[in-house]
């Protein structure tokens, strides 16, 4: 499986999710049998619609209400987790296993996934023979190459067969959509889209059920062998030592069934949100390389890319006194803010807004903060050799890695699931999990500032007044650089693979995506007289936030 058969992959993906998913979710919104009710909710809650769902979940059963139209369709065409996203079940007076006895959860029109879309447009909404043919030939060809690819690749004979079908299925649905597929088709590969894309396509909702359901079995075998043994056990005379072993050894099997589904359970948690199981496709943070089609929509230092949503003062938060410095902040993918006092000793987690204002005490001062996971943040502190780990729903410290050779006044960030952290004179690729470090790059200078994007790992250092902003790139597993005309001291990747500088004279500078060209962006000046600037930039809520002086500029993508 080489890198183009991925591609090929994912370009399939993203016309299957970008292109094919709305189509149809518009095609149930438009339906007539749909017009008659005002949401998703209502529609699935009339008693047709339900009762018709109901029979493509629960096989072999009579309802109480409306028995002369129960079927039996011969296998289970909604699995367990598209029938739990739609309903759930109410008490009631029926005794049986009825569809009376569930009812519509608030769902959107956007929640149903390609695959359930396409059962409730093929079996509760009017079609014509050519929408019903094209959307059940459309759900066969994402089972065929999507569904069960578990290697994520598509061959170039594969892909031009593909590619025609699909070009095809569009058209006759929506040929308004058409100018999308070029787009697409020239899009090179972006690894953590790649990998949401391809946890979203698989049929994984429907094996890990049927796998919590052979494990819950299991257990319960385990359970009733547990129960004869401790009959035998007092029944046979002398085997007692053997007995108790045997005990032992299925109660600790009994515990390895229960992490193993503990493990499922987290895997499902994640799966049905269409992440990936270790991390967020948005821990991905600012992607490179996204489409560089659309390089053309951002010239260089062009002030209409982002307009200013709303300003939020801090002061309320952490008070207006000189010790409410800001070293670092970052937006997470569910658009809370997480920033770095380091002289109040918190963490300060809230909406961009300032609402729902949290903290995280941390003793020894956070200095730095980076995403590791939709709800996990990773901090380094002042004079510490230590990077830990906090929840920050629970507000819980999780764990702390011991780095000697780490330099604390050193950024970190992440690239392709793994921390990066600064030291001297070299970048350390650490093992999230075990803390160990599983490469080291040298570089000529102190990385001070980290920013890791796609295959490089962006740095800036703060000694001798290096007006140079540096990067490793994978690729060609070489250093490249830009010059300035004042030293560089933050940086965020923008959607297109571009990048936001702020320098120390305050101004913000766009670079090209090649980090060949850059220039001034007015709109996001900054004066130096107020101290440092924090930016940062996230690619799912597609907002700059801008930091300065306690006041937080938030910016909307356009």
């Amino acid at each position: 499986m080489d890198r183009e058969d991925r591609r090929r992959y994912f370009v399939v993906g993203s016309v299957f999710i970008e292109v094919v998913t709305p189509i149809l979710q518009q095609r149930i919104k438009d339906d007539q049998t749909f017009r008659a009710f005002s949401t998703l909710q209502a529609y699935l809650n009339n008693n047709q619609t339900k009762h018709l769902l109901f029979h493509l979940r629960h096989m072999n059963v009579l309802c109480c209400k409306d028995s002369n139209k129960c079927i039996n369709n011969g296998s289970q065409a909604l699995n367990n987790w598209h029938w739990n996203l739609l309903y759930s079940k109410t008490p009631g007076e029926c005794n049986r296993n009825c569809h009376c006895k569930y009812t519509a959860k608030p769902v959107q029109l956007a929640d149903p996934d390609i695959g359930l879309s396409c059962i409730i447009l093929l079996n509760c909404c009017n079609l014509t023979a050519v929408e019903y043919d094209t959307i059940q030939n459309l759900r066969q060809l994402r089972n065929k190459f999507m569904g069960h690819n578990t290697q994520g690749a598509i061959t170039s004979y594969e892909y031009i067969s593909v590619m025609i079908d699909l070009t095809s299925y569009v058209k006759q649905l929506d040929r308004t959509k058409m100018y999308n597929l070029p787009r697409i088709e020239n899009r090179p590969l972006d690894e953590p889209l790649y990998q949401y894309y391809n946890a979203t396509l698989l049929n994984v909702h429907q094996k890990l059920d049927e796998i919590c359901t052979l494990i819950s079995g299991l257990d319960d075998n385990i359970q009733r062998i547990d129960s004869t043994t401790n009959i035998t056990g007092n029944t046979v005379q002398g085997t007692e030592s053997t007995v108790n072993r045997i005990n032992q050894s299925i109660k600790g099997t009994s515990t390895a069934v229960m992490e193993v589904q503990a493990s499922i359970k987290d895997l499902l948690y994640n799966t049905r949100r269409g992440l990936p199981s270790i991390c967020s496709a948005a821990n991905c943070q600012e992607q490179d390389n996204i489409d560089r089609n659309r390089k053309k929509y951002y010239k260089l230092g062009q002030s209409g890319i982002f307009t200013q949503h709303h300003q939020t003062d801090l002061i309320s938060a952490v008070g207006n006194d000189s010790i409410g410095y800001v070293s670092c902040l970052v937006m997470m993918d569910d658009g809370r803010l997480v920033i770095c006092f380091p002289w109040k000793e918190i963490l300060l987690i809230c909406n961009t807004d300032e609402s729902q204002v949290e903290s995280i005490r941390v003793p020894r001062s956070p200095w730095c903060v980076t995403a590791v996971n939709i709800t996990t943040v990773a901090v380094t502190q002042v004079y510490s050799k230590c990077i830990e780990m906090y929840d920050i729903n629970n507000k819980l410290k999780l764990k702390s890695i011991t780095m000697y050779y780490m330099c604390w006044e050193n950024n970190l960030t992440t690239i392709n699931n793994k921390l990066v952290v600064g030291g001297y004179c070299q970048l350390m690729v650490l093992d999230n999990e075990t803390g160990d470090v599983s490469e080291t790059i040298k570089t000529d200078c102190n990385p001070c500032v980290l920013h890791g994007s796609g295959d490089k790992i962006f740095y800036c250092t703060y000694k001798d007044k290096n007006n140079n902003l540096y990067w490793y790139s994978y690729s060609d597993d070489k250093h490249h650089n830009l010059t300035f005309q004042s030293p560089p001291r933050c940086m965020t990747l923008l959607r297109d693979g571009c990048m936001c500088v702020v320098c120390d004279d305050g101004a913000i500078h766009h670079v090209s995506f090649d980090g060949i060209k850059y220039k001034v962006v007015k709109a996001f000046q900054t004066d130096p007289n107020y101290g440092e600037a924090h930016l940062h930039y996230n690619i799912i809520q597609r907002l700059l936030v801008i930091i300065q002086n306690k006041i937080a500029k938030v910016f909307n993508e356009i």
